[in-house]
């Protein structure tokens, strides 16, 4: 790659690329968004509610992959760059204000921060960068797919409800497709992976910082929950440790098994650039997990006594479902085999339904908590007797 028409790309020097503070200041927006994201399921928990959820989390994760892949290339301390950033940061925090009322009467303010986030980001690298250079001609494909895809959002948001969520459905598939295709666009030609000439290790440490980010958002949750309960009851308590030890089993099967082993496995890879785009894809499905779990610890810490209906049952099970599903995947793509205590977690956390039944929210946390704790010990005891990466 050669250089930019005015260089803003990192300087690659063979050594991990270390996540700047500015990077780390962006993703701070990404923890008030993880909050609305949980909230809005919460209080719609119908599979109306859940569509819109995920419609909107799956924007709210495009954003925030797109810009870590821009900062992958290019460097968040040039002052050009970092003003951008920091534009991006206001127009990602007005997205997640108006998350609540996305599907009333912010559909606008969101689709249009959201646009801007993402076509004004690609035009800015489009700029700074020479027409000739492969990079170039990605983000040039890229610009005409968001194109594409702004004009769903924008005309989805003058739409009535079931237009919106249509036109909203198609427009987050169309960006999700797109680097599938290699953004191939008529006219344009397609990108290949190879030339997506990523620095793994920064790309991978930008993952699991968001997975921070989730699970912080979880413990923020649950001490906010405790904190406004007048009388610490034994329940309330109770509560607190079954959500506490729930989100540190997630916690240990992501860092705890497989996070340095994912880190060696882009960083020696020959073609970077699709590791990337699978860990992209793979931890919009475990973080998504997360913040379902986040949902189900809500429920068991304000109504612990509670009996469970079906949709906090569904929505407790959906949790540890999602989650163990994303981290399958990734352990799949980082050491090219799904876990059988994987697979058996899920099946438990399926049989946990019909009991939920019959049991109360506390019962169901402490039951939900048990299973990613006893995965995660399985897997703790496998990856020990597994050969190491490559590099690590």
């Amino acid at each position: 790659m050669t250089a930019t028409r005015r260089s803003i790309l990192r300087n690659r020097d063979g050594h991990h690329a270390r996540v700047t503070y500015e990077e780390l200041f962006f993703d701070l927006v990404y923890v008030f968004a993880v909050t609305q994201l949980s909230h809005l399921l919460l209080h719609h928990l119908s599979p109306v509610g859940a569509l819109e959820t995920l419609i909107l989390w799956f924007a709210v994760w495009l954003g925030w992959q797109y810009t870590c892949w821009v900062t992958n290339w290019f460097d968040p301390e040039n002052p050009r760059l970092r003003g951008v950033l920091f534009v991006l940061m206001l127009l990602a925090l007005m997205m997640a204000a108006a998350i609540p009322e996305a599907f009333g009467d912010r559909g606008l303010v969101f689709a249009a921060c959201y646009v801007t986030l993402q076509l004004g980001r690609t035009l800015f690298v489009i700029f700074h960068l020479d027409r000739g250079t492969p990079l170039a001609a990605n983000y040039r494909r890229m610009a005409a797919w968001f194109t594409l895809s702004g004009c769903f959002w924008i005309a989805g948001a003058f739409a009535g409800h079931e237009g919106r969520l249509a036109l909203w459905g198609i427009a987050v598939l169309l960006e999700y497709v797109a680097p599938m295709t290699g953004f191939a666009f008529p006219g344009l030609g397609r990108s290949q992976t190879s030339e997506w000439t990523i620095e793994g290790g920064h790309l991978a440490e930008r993952c699991q910082l968001f997975v921070i980010v989730a699970l912080g958002e979880t413990l923020l949750a649950t001490g906010a929950t405790l904190g406004r309960d007048q009388s610490w009851s034994t329940p309330i308590l109770s509560a607190l440790g079954a959500t506490f030890l729930g989100t540190l089993a997630l916690w240990w099967l992501y860092f705890g098994t497989s996070s340095k082993d994912a880190t060696a496995k882009i960083t020696t890879s020959d073609d970077p650039g699709r590791i990337g785009a699978w860990f992209n894809y793979v931890h919009a499905i475990l973080v998504g997990g997360i913040i379902v779990c986040a949902v189900g610890n809500d429920l068991a810490m304000e109504h612990p006594g509670g009996h469970a209906s079906l949709p906090q049952v569904l929505v407790i099970a959906a949790g540890p479902i999602l989650y163990l599903a994303g981290s399958a995947i990734y352990r799949r793509v980082v050491y090219g085999r799904v876990p059988a205590s994987h697979l058996a977690g899920i099946l438990a956390a399926l049989a946990l339904a019909p009991i939920g039944l019959n049991a109360n929210l506390l019962t169901m946390g402490w039951c939900t908590t048990l299973l990613l704790a006893a995965v995660a010990i399985w897997e703790s005891q496998t990856r020990r007797t597994a050969p190491a990466i490559a590099g690590r």
